[in-house]
């Protein structure tokens, strides 16, 4: 009672006073306006900021890239520097480089800072000679790339040569020794020309570049531009690989401010009127009891429109009690649908209409209805005919009631989908057919958008090679693309886009990631749908290949092993031959001196040295027996070997030879000097070289030859010199090392011992070098690691 009077009460305040209210309301409207506008604003600012970020993001990710493939240039043109820190092929090496990127204007090299290598040469002479490293212009960027040792990219600067360029520096190191640079020169409006960049509306925003001079400190723009940088009207990105700073610039940045002013104006016109019209309202209650009854009037003649559109409806309606299920009115169209007259139908419940397969979620739904945890629903479902015949319907129910109100009815609206359904059903014993086929294919079979490569299918076969399921590969739209093996990824993805874009069916193979992290080989054998002359989506079949890679393989490292002992079989031979030839003939020349000994005496001199010859030889051929056994095993046995008792026993050897020919030694090897190496192979490489030092001696002068063991690099150099006739390396230096390779006319000369030395310390893992001049000498240099 209370409540009401209170009701009734403030009622009455609102009509006495209806300007107040009125002003009340206004205000109110006026705030949730303002919010509104207010927010809508703040929405649109944020879109128009994304938008522009995200553009400036193409253009960084295009620029970035750029300088990736740049570095991988610049790193190529590096690799034509030599061990001895000299370039080779660098004009061939810079030709191909700029054939491959035209977006590059020269390459350079640039050794201890000072630039002496040029490709083009024409046209940028004037860059030639420049110290890089003592120039203030270009000192301060050119330090920053040996520092970081990354490839770094200083400007954009005027030229020597002319015009505005940016110069990618990349630091190189030979032995961790600085040797200088190679760099790539780019135009900076090459460097510029990127689609992301052109198709930028002119109209609405203007693109801007700068960095902090090195020199000044101050922020260069490089970009001619009418309009002053406004940072609150820009969104920005920063390249760290050269310091740059890119700038997307609102052109409008006021643009939004009008719609907003028209937005509140119109909030101010509708809190004015709603205002006036709430003034209205209490002003005249006596007007609006006649526009209630109108509206009463006028809810009766919609309910007698409603009354016509229910019996004479397209759709079966029915009313339904919530509470028993009981059919209290029916339209005909719902009457004919089930076969029975309006009264029968008045006589049926949910029970007995609904087929019995759908009556627990018939009645589930019509639980929830009444408990309020759902106000609507549709469904399929299969009802009876009053001739028992089985018809699909499509049911959507809707409560008469008010919420938080006790349920009360409710109406259905039916409509016959029985031929669909039959259809439905067709298709998808088809489908199943179809999809059960695919499924027994031995590949994945799979379809996917040409554009976006975002599958649209993929068969079952997929768990058993890859151990994904179906599910798993098309929830995620770029699965393809992010399991594919990550040095075959950037390669299989362009060419797929390649040969698509060409209209070209392809196949191609590369590597995946299986769910258990395994690499498993597939051959993808792709067809390209086109359609109206546009290629609309791709359909292929993966094949696991991976048994044929591994087969491949393995007849790849039988070959590789075949060829390995051939070629070790063949060294040994050349071993043999070589070396069983020199204490042969010792030992001949031993026994022709024993049969010419006119005493006992001499003859047992001859004896012992015979004897030491014997004992030479019966340790190289334990050395030989050794290295059978070494390539039968395929690996080299290595032990530590005391490098002046070996030097001692190769001239003990050679000593015929050095007396007959008067040769001084000088040697500076320790006796505690140790190497681990072959014995037999280190046996052959002191042979090899003292006695070519020996037979190629000048005839002018006294043989020496100096015999020096020092370390280099953390590697132990063995040193033999020589003041004979010299080899000219012009001429013949690339194939000093060659079988059969002959320099001189001498009798002896056979041209192998030189290849068996090299391919020895080789199977090492040495190296070896030569210095020689023609009629001054030679030294060769054996680095053992």
């Amino acid at each position: 009672m209370k409540l009401t009077q209170s009701l009734t009460s403030h009622k009455n305040w609102f009509i006495i006073k209806p300007k107040l209210t009125g002003i009340l309301v206004f205000l109110f409207f006026c705030i949730i306006f303002s919010l509104i506008i207010s927010q809508q604003y703040q929405i649109s600012r944020k879109a128009k900021n994304d938008a522009m970020y995200a553009q400036l993001q193409a253009i960084h990710k295009s620029i970035d890239q750029s300088l990736k493939n740049y570095y991988v240039d610049a790193l190529t043109l590096s690799l034509t520097i030599n061990d001895n820190g000299e370039p080779q092929n660098f004009e061939a090496v810079g030709e191909q480089i700029l054939k491959a990127n035209p977006n590059i204007d020269a390459v350079q090299l640039v050794p201890n800072g000072v630039i002496r290598y040029t490709y083009p040469a024409k046209g940028n002479e004037a860059a030639n000679g420049i110290d890089i490293l003592n120039n203030p212009k270009y000192r301060v960027e050119a330090l920053k790339a040996i520092k970081t040792r990354k490839m770094y990219f200083a400007g954009p600067f005027e030229l020597n040569q002319g015009g505005l360029g940016i110069l990618g520096r990349l630091a190189i190191y030979k032995n961790n020794q600085f040797w200088g640079f190679s760099a790539i020169l780019i135009r900076l409006n090459t460097l510029l020309e990127k689609p992301e960049i052109e198709q930028i509306n002119q109209s609405k925003y203007h693109f801007q570049f700068s960095k902090i001079d090195p020199i000044t400190l101050k922020e260069v723009f490089f970009l001619a531009s009418k309009e002053k940088l406004n940072p609150k009207n820009a969104v920005t990105s920063v390249i760290p690989d050269g310091d740059w700073k890119l700038f997307l610039i609102d052109k409008k940045p006021n643009e939004l401010v009008l719609p907003f002013i028209v937005r509140s104006l119109l909030a101010l016109f509708l809190a004015s009127l709603i205002g006036f019209l709430t003034t209205s309202f209490f002003k005249k209650p006596a007007e609006l009891e006649i526009l209630l009854q109108k509206q009463a009037d006028e809810l009766l003649k919609n309910e007698m429109k409603f009354k016509s559109v229910f019996d004479q409806a397209a759709v079966g309606i029915t009313y339904v009690d919530t509470i028993t299920g009981q059919l209290l009115e029916a339209n005909k169209k719902y009457c004919d649908l089930l076969g029975y007259t309006e009264q029968e139908i008045k006589q049926k419940n949910i029970q007995s209409i609904v087929h019995p397969d759908d009556l627990n979620e018939s009645f589930s739904n019509l639980e929830k209805l009444r408990k309020g945890i759902i106000r609507e629903y549709t469904t399929e479902r299969k009802h009876i005919t009053k001739s028992n015949e089985t018809i699909w319907i499509r049911l959507t129910i809707s409560p008469l009631w008010e919420n938080n109100a006790s349920p009360t009815n409710h109406i259905a609206i039916v409509e016959n989908v029985t031929k669909r359904k039959l259809a439905e059903e067709v298709i998808f014993n088809s489908q199943l057919r179809i999809e059960s086929l695919i499924n027994t294919v031995d590949g994945i079979v799979w379809e996917c958008d040409a554009k976006t490569l975002e599958f649209t299918f993929i068969s079952k076969k997929v768990e058993d090679i890859l151990g994904y399921t179906a599910q798993e590969w098309m929830s995620t739209p770029n699965f393809w693309a992010d399991h594919i093996y990550h040095k075959d990824k950037e390669q299989s993805i362009n060419f797929c886009i390649e040969q698509t874009t060409l209209k070209l069916n392809h196949d191609f193979e590369y590597r995946m990631i299986a769910k258990d992290g395994s690499i498993v080989w597939v051959r993808d054998i792709v067809n390209v749908i086109v359609e109206n002359e546009e290629v609309k989506s791709l359909r292929g079949i993966m094949i696991d290949v991976t048994k044929t890679k591994q087969i491949e393989r393995d007849l790849n490292n039988s070959f590789n092993l075949v060829s390995e002992q051939n070629k070790r079989l063949l060294n040994f031979s050349y071993i043999v031959s070589h070396n069983l030839r020199s204490h042969t003939s010792n030992i001949s020349s031993i026994v022709d001196l024993i049969d010419s000994s006119e005493s006992e005496e001499e003859k047992e001199e001859m004896v012992q040295l015979l004897k030491s010859v014997s004992d030479s030889l019966n340790e190289t051929m334990l050395n030989l027996n050794e290295i059978v056994n070494i390539q039968t095993n395929i690996g080299l046995v290595t032990e530590n070997l005391n490098l002046k008792q070996y030097l001692d026993n190769t001239l003990t050897i050679l000593a015929d030879q050095i007396e007959l020919k008067g040769v001084t030694i000088v040697s500076s090897i320790n006796k505690d000097v140790e190497v681990n190496y072959n014995a037999a192979y280190l046996e052959s490489i002191l042979y090899n070289l003292i006695s070519n030092a020996i037979r190629y001696s000048h005839h002018e002068r006294n043989p020496t030859i100096n015999i020096d063991c020092f370390t280099e690099n953390k590697k132990t150099v063995l040193q033999i010199s020589d003041n004979g006739i010299g080899i000219d390396l012009d001429k013949n230096g690339q194939k000093i090392f060659g079988m059969y390779k002959k320099f001189s006319n001498h009798k002896d000369s056979k041209g192998i011992g030189l290849f068996i030395t090299k391919n020895q310390i080789d199977a090492m893992g040495g190296s070896i070098t030569v210095e020689s001049e023609p009629n001054l000498g030679t030294t060769f240099k054996v680095y053992i690691s």
